[in-house]
């Protein structure tokens, strides 16, 4: 057959070239294999495009739930879909400083975009004149010896949802502290 004659109807797999010459020239099975080629050439492009399913960049919106349920993860609806993206490929680094202040600064760093202010409280010493801690700290009362306050200086506070906020906080914090939560708008520099 020519491909004059091949253009109107009928279609060759080309998986004949992998068949010994003498079934190449056969029609039924050239046109017999379309049926596989059909149903695997999709399958064959997910599989060597498998790598990017796992990559957090890079995998469809819709895998990132099932992405994100591999390491443990229950992702929020809420959250831009960049930042949660940037949460699945930080969370296994998230857990190793899970109820520490380095966690939870860069936890609330991923979702809002800026590094926050985490201020531990340390019940009431006295400092001489000429003392320099190097350590910003805030002086408590003994019943307030388990609190720290997270500071955040955002652009514009509307873009913060602080319930999400408050229920990072409450996830990473260790469970017999309590804290402060202030969201303040950052004065622009002129």
């Amino acid at each position: 057959m020519t491909d004059s004659e091949n253009d109107g109807e009928e279609r060759y797999s080309n998986y004949l070239q992998y068949l010994p010459a003498f079934y190449r020239e056969d029609d039924f099975t050239g046109r017999f294999l379309n049926i596989f080629e059909d149903i695997l050439t999709p399958i064959e492009g997910i599989v060597d495009n498998l790598a990017f399913y796992f990559d957090p960049g890079t995998t469809p919106q819709s895998f990132l739930t099932w992405l994100a349920s591999w390491v443990g993860l229950v992702l929020d609806e809420r959250w831009p879909e960049a930042r949660r993206r940037q949460l699945i490929k930080s969370v296994v680094e998230l857990y190793r400083w899970r109820g520490t202040k380095r966690g939870l600064s860069e936890y609330l760093r991923i979702y809002t975009g800026v590094v926050p202010q985490v201020l531990e409280h340390t019940p009431a010493t006295q400092l001489g004149t000429n003392t320099n801690s190097g350590t910003t700290k805030i002086r408590v009362t003994e019943d307030q010896a388990h609190c720290f306050t997270v500071i955040l200086e955002v652009p514009d506070v509307s873009t913060i949802d602080a319930d999400i906020v408050r229920s990072i906080i409450e996830s990473e914090k260790p469970a017999y502290t309590t804290y402060i939560l202030q969201i303040n708008e950052r004065k622009s520099k002129m």
